[in-house]
């Protein structure tokens, strides 16, 4: 197969995950081309992402590694396997590649968590409200792409639809739930639809108010998207410039016993509906 230009940040971690096998094992990347019957420009090429690995090359270098975690090989042969266009890739070229990155490792991932101290999570958005958010953005967005990142952010919001979803587990700070963009009526609409999305079989939302002392990771927006093992989980973190995306198991680690405390100060479920309820009246 041809190389990628610009591979995306799935498959950039399918690579980074062969490279830390390879690493791991002490195998150096000529032994690794000798055994896969490539060229070592090929072998770097396949670690940055920019190039298809077969399943059967990727078994037969985790044989090589002496790795015999089968889950984990299993989950990198289906992260290699050809995928069908996934819906995001009708934005490329028109939005930002973090931003449709975003949205595939949403759609592969079997549990979602997320902590927001200032925004409504974007899958709990209202139209109006992710609207009033993209007005807000420096510098001011052209009017083609607030109407394309609108569409594409309903779009991503199917991902919690259907009859095969992840689980997603939400804390959300008051501070943000007090946020009025779009003003009073879209503020109260917001609230409502956040109930109603609360009420789902997978959705947990939980509300961690002003009455929490403190909390880590204060300001912070984290997304941790839980791949098929533990070493594939993915953190999203966002940032005035874009998106970031974290794996190393450091911080991996960091992030799971971070969001297990904002969990832990936050309100139950019921509770924190009620809150969200009460809210909705004061508009």
């Amino acid at each position: 197969m041809p190389p990628r230009t610009s591979p995306t940040e799935r498959q950039k971690r399918l690579g980074s995950e062969l490279r830390r096998m390879r690493l791991a094992a002490d195998v150096s990347a000529e032994s690794a081309a000798g055994l896969l019957g490539l060229d070592r420009s090929k072998i770097s090429a396949i670690e940055q992402g920019n190039r298809a690995i077969s399943e059967e090359r990727l078994r037969s270098l985790a044989c090589h590694c002496d790795c015999a975690d089968e889950r984990y090989i299993d989950a990198l042969v289906a992260m290699a396997r050809p995928q069908k266009r996934g819906w995001w890739e009708r934005y490329r070229g028109s939005l930002s590649a973090a931003v449709l990155d975003i949205a595939e490792l949403e759609a592969h991932a079997t549990r979602m968590r997320c902590a927001h101290s200032m925004h409504v999570p974007g899958l709990l958005q209202t139209s109006d409200h992710a609207l009033a958010v993209f007005r807000f953005v420096v510098p001011a967005l052209p009017e083609q792409e607030v109407a394309l990142r609108l569409a594409h952010r309903l779009e991503r919001q199917q991902a919690l639809v259907g009859d095969s979803t992840p689980e997603y587990v939400a804390v959300v700070h008051e501070a943000a739930l007090r946020m009025r963009f779009g003003g009073r009526k879209v503020a109260r609409a917001q609230l409502e639809h956040l109930l109603h999305a609360s009420e789902r079989d997978n959705v947990t939302l939980r509300v961690l108010t002003f009455e929490a002392e403190g909390f880590p990771g204060a300001g912070q927006t984290v997304n941790y998207l839980e791949g098929a093992v533990p070493q594939l989980d993915t953190v999203q973190i966002d940032s005035t410039h874009g998106a970031e995306f974290l794996h190393t198991e450091a911080q991996l680690s960091k992030y799971r016993a971070q969001l297990d405390w904002m969990e832990q100060l936050s309100l139950p479920p019921d509770p924190s509906r009620e809150f969200i309820h009460n809210l909705a009246r004061e508009l």
